[in-house]
C-alpha cells in the first residue's frame, strides 16, 4: 500500500492559507458552478432529437437505449482512464477541464452532421461521455481544492449545476423553438466550449490543492481499503443504481401515464421540471449538511427515494396532480444525496489522491447505472409500466445498509 493512502485514515489536510483568499475571490464557486451547469449540457442532449436521429440513421425506437448507453460508457471508460493515471491529481484540473469540454462540444457538435451513421453517433455520443469524465468529477476535485470546510454545501450547488444541465435539453425540447434540432446541439456544444473557457481563465489551482508527485496505478483501488471511504461509496453505488435509471425513464413513467389515464402531460417539459427539481433539492441538501452534517442528509434523501420507488404503482393509479406531484418528490429526494456521498468519499482521503478517489467511484457509479438501465428497459417490455420501477429500490435499501456503517469523522 502506498504512503498517501496508509497516511490518511482519515484526516483532514491543513493548509496555511486562510480563507481570506476565497473572500478575495468569492466569485471562484459561482463560476465553478455556471461552467459546471455548462459543460455538462450535452449529457442528453442526443435524447432530446432522437427522432432526428432515428430519420437520419434509419434506426427504431431501439436508438434510444443505444444512445443513452453509449454517452454512460464512455463516461465509465473515461472516469477508469482518469483515475488509473491520477490525471486530475497530477495536473492542473482547471487545464484537464477546459480541454474534455472543448473536445466534448467537438463530439457533441458531431450530431448536427448530415452524413451520420449508426456507428459514428454511437461514437460521437461515446466521446461526449468520455470527456465528460474530465468535466463532471474533476469539477468536484476543483471545488474540493478551494473548500476543505463547507465542502457538503460547495459540492451541493456544484452537482446541482450539474443536475440543471442535465435537465437542459429537455427544458429547451419543451418549449416551442426547441423543437429545432440545430438549435438545441448548437447552443449545447456552445455552452459546454464556454464553461470550460470560463473556469480556466478564472478558477485558478486552490490553496487547498496538493499534487501527486508520481503515477501509482494501483493507488484508486487501494483506497477501499479504508473504512469510511469504502462505506461512502457503496453508498453512492446504490444512489447511482437508481438515478440515471429513474431520469431516463421518466418519459417513459410519463408517457404511460398518459396512456393509462388519457391525460395529456407534456412529456419533455415534465421531464425537465422533474430533473430540475433536483438541482434544487442538492442545493438545499448542501446548506442542511451545514446544520446536520452529510451522512444524516444523504440518509434521509436515500431513505425518501426508497420510500417513492415503493410507492410508485400507486402514483401511477393516481390523479394526475398526485402523479406529477410524487415524481416531482422522487426527483429532488433522488439527487439530493449525490454531492453528500462526492463529500464523505472526498473527505476520507488524502489531499493528494482526492481527485481519482471521486473519479473512481464516479467510474465505478455509472458502469452501474449501464446494469440498472438495461434491466428496466428489459422490465419496460414484459411488465405494466407501474411494477417497472419497483426494481430500483434495490439501490436505496444496498446504499442505506452501506452508510449506517459510516463513521462520522
Amino acid at each position: 500500500m502506498t504512503s498517501t493512502v496508509k497516511n490518511k485514515l482519515p484526516s483532514h489536510h491543513q493548509n496555511n492559507r486562510t480563507y481570506s483568499h476565497l473572500k478575495q475571490k468569492s466569485y471562484i464557486l459561482p463560476v465553478i458552478i455556471l461552467s459546471q451547469f455548462a459543460c455538462t449540457s450535452p449529457w442528453f442532449a442526443g435524447n432530446t432529437i432522437i427522432d432526428e436521429l432515428i430519420s437520419k440513421t434509419g434506426l427504431g425506437t431501439e436508438l434510444v437505449g443505444y444512445v443513452i448507453s453509449s454517452v454512460q460508457f464512455g463516461f465509465i471508460t473515461g472516469t477508469l482512464v482518469f483515475a488509473l493515471f491520477m490525471l486530475a491529481d497530477r495536473f492542473s484540473p482547471s487545464k484537464v477541464f477546459l480541454i474534455c469540454a472543448l473536445l466534448a462540444a467537438l463530439c457533441n457538435l458531431y450530431l448536427l452532421s448530415d452524413t451520420i451513421t449508426k456507428w459514428s453517433l454511437l461514437l460521437a455520443r461515446f466521446g461526449t461521455g468520455f470527456f465528460l469524465a474530465g468535466i463532471y468529477p474533476v469539477g468536484m476535485k476543483i471545488a474540493a481544492d478551494y473548500y476543505e470546510k463547507g465542502l457538503g454545501k460547495a459540492l451541493g450547488f456544484l452537482v446541482g449545476a450539474l443536475v440543471l444541465g442535465t435537465a437542459f435539453p429537455f427544458l429547451l425540447n419543451g418549449t416551442d423553438s426547441g423543437k429545432n434540432p440545430v438549435l438545441i446541439i448548437a447552443s449545447t456544444s456552445a455552452l459546454t466550449a464556454m464553461g470550460g473557457v470560463l473556469l480556466f481563465l478564472f478558477v485558478p489551482n486552490g490553496p487547498f490543492r496538493k499534487r501527486s508527485a508520481q503515477l501509482q496505478l494501483s493507488t484508486g483501488f487501494q483506497l477501499f481499503t479504508l473504512v469510511n471511504f469504502r462505506r461512502a461509496a457503496f453508498g453512492y453505488f446504490g444512489h447511482m443504481w437508481e438515478l440515471y435509471a429513474f431520469w431516463a425513464f421518466t418519459p417513459f413513467a410519463i408517457q404511460s401515464f398518459n396512456q393509462l389515464t388519457g391525460s395529456q402531460v407534456s412529456v419533455p417539459l415534465w421531464t425537465g421540471i422533474v430533473i430540475t427539481l433536483g438541482a434544487l433539492s442538492c442545493a438545499v441538501g448542501g446548506l442542511l449538511s451545514q446544520r446536520y452534517g452529510s451522512k444524516k442528509v444523504a440518509f434521509s434523501a436515500l431513505l425518501l427515494s426508497g420510500i417513492c420507488c415503493l410507492a410508485s404503482p400507486l402514483l401511477f393509479q393516481s390523479n394526475i396532480v398526485l402523479f406529477l406531484i410524487g415524481w416531482c418528490i422522487w426527483g429532488m429526494a433522488v439527487t439530493a444525496d449525490s454531492p453528500q456521498f462526492s463529500n464523505l468519499v472526498a473527505s476520507s482521503v488524502a489531499a493528494e489522491v482526492k481527485g481519482t478517489a471521486l473519479t473512481l467511484v464516479n467510474c465505478i457509479g455509472f458502469a452501474i447505472t449501464i446494469a440498472s438501465i438495461q434491466l428496466l428497459a428489459s422490465l419496460t417490455e414484459e411488465l405494466p409500466p407501474y411494477y417497472c420501477f419497483l426494481v430500483l429500490a434495490l439501490g436505496p435499501l444496498i446504499g442505506l445498509w452501506q452508510l449506517s456503517g459510516h463513521k462520522n469523522d
